[in-house]
């Protein structure tokens, strides 16, 4: 599907309640999402254009970067053992979401709020009809559900494109002589669309179908400058991260834009607050009456992932990344990323460069 052919946010149909849904933009066998818009011919133009000196910088955090990970989830453990004949090896016991990540298909769900039991994934399928707990080895054992929307999926074709740096650090500090709008680590304050069209043109980038949008905050700065007893409750705390507003203009742009993909450097992409979180956590955790319904709040996990098939990548390193580009005056790059190819995988280190 071109760009010519692809609906507009606003033309986007709604599916039992489900609004701006993109079930059928792809067929309804899809695995991809949108990383469908990462073609042959959409990579080839992003690698001849955006290869000029080989330079490389990762973009992911080392997998021990948190020592207790945010929102609960366990720390890296990391094993090495010697073996006969002088060898070594070691094995990790991790969660994918641990540091840099990206969020999966299979990580989020959305629903009608007034119908809490019926939350679907990607392309309809029932939250509760997948299995938890320890998964099959044998690919012939697999759920046909893991199968459709495991992140082996995108393992398998990668997201590779043009990367595109938004720096919202050096937009407002630019704007407002030095100064954040907000406090990364603890605020309620939102990344508007406004603010992101503007940070767009005064870095002078204009768009194309198929960019893979990274948006730097200043969260991880935040927390890299921290002392260890701030980094420590900073691990524990709940909301309060800044991030884009999940409104219908930005999710409009992120749509109408025909990204492939958006990741930034805080835990949520989305702006995470007292009353957004409610929403954000584990729906059994929130009772039915407490929830936003889906005229007052439907989250960007709600419609990027499960209404779209859009990857969402959290905690993205992207500190250095924005040192070269406002050295070279480049805010695009070629942009490579293999998650993990695991059948079935909810979600992934995003083990992701920008190559320039």
């Amino acid at each position: 599907m071109t760009e010519r052919t692809l609906p507009a946010f606003d033309e986007l149909p709604s599916y039992n309640g489900l609004p701006s849904c993109a079930w059928e933009v792809w067929g309804a066998e899809d695995r991809l999402g949108t990383v469908n818009l990462l073609t042959d011919s959409v990579v080839l133009r992003a690698a001849e254009e955006g290869i000029r000196t080989g330079k490389r910088v990762t973009l992911d955090l080392p997998l021990q970067f948190f020592p207790r990970p945010l929102h609960g989830r366990m720390p890296t453990d990391h094993h090495a053992f010697n073996k006969p004949s002088g060898r070594k090896d070691d094995e990790l016991h991790l969660n994918t979401q641990a540091s840099s990540q990206w969020d999966g298909l299979l990580h989020f769900s959305t629903r009608k709020r007034e119908d809490a039991d019926a939350s679907v994934l990607y392309q309809g399928i029932p939250e509760a009809s997948l299995p938890v707990g320890p998964l099959p080895r044998r690919v012939e054992d697999m759920h046909p559900g893991l199968l459709k929307l495991g992140i082996h999926n995108w393992a398998k074709h990668g997201i590779c494109g043009r990367g595109v740096l938004l720096d919202m650090v050096r937009f407002y500090e630019a704007r407002d002589e030095g100064k954040l709008p907000y406090t990364p680590c603890n605020t309620s304050e939102a990344i508007s669309a406004v603010d992101l069209r503007a940070c767009a043109q005064a870095q002078g980038v204009k768009f194309r179908t198929g960019d893979i949008l990274l948006v730097r905050t200043g969260y991880l700065r935040a927390y890299k400058r921290a002392s260890v007893e701030e980094r420590e409750a900073l691990c524990i705390q709940s909301a309060n991260y800044v991030g884009l507003e999940a409104s219908d203009d930005v999710k409009r742009f992120l749509w109408d834009t025909h990204f492939a993909a958006i990741a930034s450097d805080t835990p949520s992409v989305e702006v995470i607050s007292a009353s957004t979180l409610r929403h954000m956590i584990p729906h059994a955790e929130v009772p039915l009456q407490q929830r936003p319904t889906p005229e007052v709040y439907r989250s960007l996990h709600e419609t990027l992932l499960p209404l779209w098939g859009m990857p969402i990548g959290e905690l993205f390193d992207l500190d250095a990344v924005s040192e070269v580009c406002a050295e070279t005056s480049r805010w695009t790059f070629f942009f490579a990323s293999w998650p993990l190819n695991v059948i079935g995988g909810v979600a992934s280190t995003p083990n992701a460069a920008a190559i320039f």
